[in-house]
């Protein structure tokens, strides 16, 4: 163990424990005041004033806090300076481990090790041998068993695609995905036993599904916000260049709608979309930028101007959204219908609105 876990250490951990669990008890207690999350995130990055990411290890006086409050940590960055992996935000933690509603004797595959925080969350509750837990990444495998181990957990670690899930320890009676999803993967519908539940991001939410049949699901989204770094698979860069050479067409929807009231039912209905937004050289707010997997792109200023190109008009699928939200809708009004050829997301009931998710590979 390392020299921070210690009495201030385990003091600092409960205090965090509590201030989740103030306003609802929670089964999961327990896990979060023993599992020393400082153990499986020893540095983390930040941005600075600049946008610089810049290390925090445990040596300065602000580690400790931070591992313990309740923030998401980036633990990793790409090669081109992007964040790739991170300690995910201690309350959605919560939440969706909650939401999973684990019963002794279940078995749990969980997509995307990461740190090993969470699968040593699982391991404490339910034991080394129910837990499995699967990444693309070889390094981060080795480093988050290594880190477990240290812990005094052993639960299956496997390097590989979560959305193939691991036939080897399944059936699984729970899985949780930490890693953003487009749609729930086939291969997980048919690695579940019958009434099993998946809790996983997809888009800005999350969603829990009850298996109710062979390759059936239903269920709703959690009502709270959340984020998460994406499954890796190959996309197209945003073709801003091509788009600028586009005559531009007007709207009526305010491009920064898309960052605000628009932005978690824009990533159903574009599963995969990312956005970036643009200043003006005084600071101001001036127009966003908008594209999908497939190299579909959008402009939009503040002026009105839009300019799109590739296989799908995805700011036209931004105004039908405009049309049937006024306000910022509540995620718990969403609800995933599966079934073997097709995923659908509905805002409220099955007549109302609906999108169709794409397959997972």
């Amino acid at each position: 163990m390392t020299l921070l876990d210690d009495d201030t250490a385990t003091a600092v951990r409960q205090r965090m424990t509590d201030s989740l669990t103030a306003d609802h008890p929670s089964p999961w207690a327990d896990a979060f005041a023993a599992v020393p999350r400082h153990l499986f995130v020893p540095a983390f990055y930040q941005q600075d004033r600049t946008g610089a990411w810049r290390l925090t290890t445990q040596e300065e006086p602000g580690y400790l806090g931070a591992v313990y409050s309740d923030s998401s940590l980036t633990t990793q960055l790409d090669e081109h300076g992007v964040p790739s992996s991170s300690s995910s935000q201690p309350s959605v933690m919560l939440a969706m481990l909650d939401a999973l509603d684990v019963r002794e004797g279940d078995r749990v595959l969980e997509l995307g090790v990461g740190t090993g925080y969470n699968a040593a969350l699982l391991c404490h509750r339910l034991g080394d041998g129910s837990v499995t837990s699967i990444d693309v990444d070889p390094g981060l495998v080795e480093t988050a068993a290594g880190r477990l181990r240290e812990a005094g957990f052993n639960p299956t670690t496997v390097v590989g695609d979560g959305a193939q899930g691991h036939d080897r320890n399944g059936p699984y009676d729970r899985i949780i995905s930490t890693v953003g999803l487009h749609s729930i993967p086939k291969a997980l519908l048919e690695q579940a036993t019958p009434g099993a539940v998946i809790v996983a991001p997809l888009g800005y939410g999350i969603v829990r599904v009850t298996l109710t049949g062979r390759g059936h699901a239903t269920g709703r989204f959690l009502p709270i916000p959340a984020h998460f770094m994406a499954r890796r698979i190959d996309a197209a860069a945003p073709q801003f260049d091509a788009a600028y050479l586009e005559s531009p067409t007007e709207t009526s929807v305010p491009p920064a709608d898309l960052l605000s009231r628009l932005r978690f039912p824009a990533s159903l209905a574009l599963p995969g979309y990312a956005s970036c937004r643009w200043l003006t050289e005084s600071g101001e707010f001036h127009g966003v930028g908008l594209w999908t997997p497939d190299g579909s792109t959008a402009t939009v200023l503040t002026s009105g101007a839009v300019r799109q190109v590739g296989p799908r008009k995805l700011w036209d699928t931004v105004e039908d959204l405009a049309k049937i939200f006024g306000d910022e809708p509540a995620r718990d009004a969403f609800l995933l219908n599966i079934t073997p050829t097709r995923q659908t997301v509905y805002y409220e009931d099955t007549d109302g609105p609906s999108w169709a998710l794409p397959a997972t590979p």
